[in-house]
């Protein structure tokens, strides 16, 4: 029994060629498994690390850590993650909302609609967005946008104050959960767009054609022939996003008041997060401050580990749909 091994050109391989393939696949296949080893190993390594460092903060800690207001290792030994999980989570949630409808949108714009001249120029500048240390954007936040929101949310709070998200009864503006969530939303908008972009170009070209064949608008083309096609990788973009909104740490830092507080009021001074809070407070932790800073990077962890997850398991059931309608 022989196998045809073809070469590139399509023509029967040789002997020769054919064995230098086979040799070259072996050492290929145990890099790549390897590398995964190593990848798994790296991820144990930091969970063993923040494990170890947040056990001695934990048992000495006199409060309910999973749901504990206070924060206060440093004194009173009483630290709870509640308020920090939870804007964390709103945050990243806010920030997600605002950007993915937009990087959709530029994404779709940049593979469908823009000219090859403008579409080059513009996907690189969406690129060069995600280049820009996060300082920067902490510091344009404090700088142009925090006093730019005073008047817009005095207007939502006037107008829409009966929703949870923009009532408040103290200051309304300055750095708030909207200010934070904004910023956030334009540091994750060139990787959504980015990932986005690509796989809409991906689409199977014999199926917009087809579309348009039969008297699509391109509109109708794109939601029938792109948009399905490209609803996993959608998926995984803003997962990758929700990601770098809950790890991030300057930014936010510079922009949250460091306040503990469990609030919907996103028009208020009253904001956290766990990355902030470790930036901020790691300088002057003393040991049971540091180990309780390093569990609430645990939670941090876990959240973003949960996160993904989830998202995975959605792209490959949506997967699963597809191949069954095939």
């Amino acid at each position: 029994m022989t196998t045809n091994v073809r070469t590139r050109e399509g023509g029967p391989a040789t002997g020769r060629s054919a064995s230098r393939r086979s040799r070259g696949e072996v050492p290929f296949r145990y890099l790549s498994t390897g590398a995964g080893i190593v990848l798994l190993g790296i991820m144990a390594a930091i969970a063993v690390f923040l494990i170890s460092e947040a056990v001695p903060a934990l048992q000495a800690n006199n409060g309910n850590f999973l749901t504990e207001l206070i924060w206060d290792p440093n004194g009173g030994e009483v630290f709870g993650i509640a308020a920090l999980a939870f804007g964390t989570v709103l945050s990243s949630a806010l920030a997600l909302v605002i950007a993915t409808p937009i990087a959709v949108g530029v994404a779709l714009f940049i593979s469908h609609y823009a000219p090859r001249r403008l579409a080059g120029p513009l996907g690189y500048l969406i690129d060069l967005l995600a280049a820009v240390p996060s300082v920067v954007y902490g510091l344009w936040g404090v700088a142009f946008l925090v006093p730019l929101l005073k008047e817009p949310s005095v207007w939502l709070n006037e107008h829409l104050g009966w929703f949870p998200l923009f009532a408040g009864e103290g200051a309304i503006g300055g750095k708030t959960m909207l200010a934070g969530g904004i910023v956030l939303a334009i540091m994750i908008l060139p990787i959504i767009a980015a990932i986005s972009r690509e796989v809409f170009l991906q689409a199977p070209k014999m199926n917009e054609e087809a579309a348009l064949a039969l008297g699509a608008t391109r509109w109708e083309m794109i939601r029938m022939a792109v948009l399905p096609f490209g609803r996993p990788g959608v998926i995984s973009a803003a997962m990758l996003g929700l990601g770098r909104a809950m790890g991030e740490t300057i930014a936010v830092a510079l922009i949250f008041p460091a306040t503990f507080d469990i609030t919907f009021e996103i028009l208020t001074p009253h904001a956290n997060s766990i990355a902030a809070n470790i930036a901020n407070g790691f300088g002057e932790a003393t040991p049971i401050g540091r180990g309780a800073l390093i569990a609430s990077g645990l939670v941090l962890f876990i959240i973003t580990l949960l996160v993904n997850t989830a998202a995975r398991a959605i792209i490959n059931r949506r997967k699963e749909y597809a191949r069954a309608g095939a």
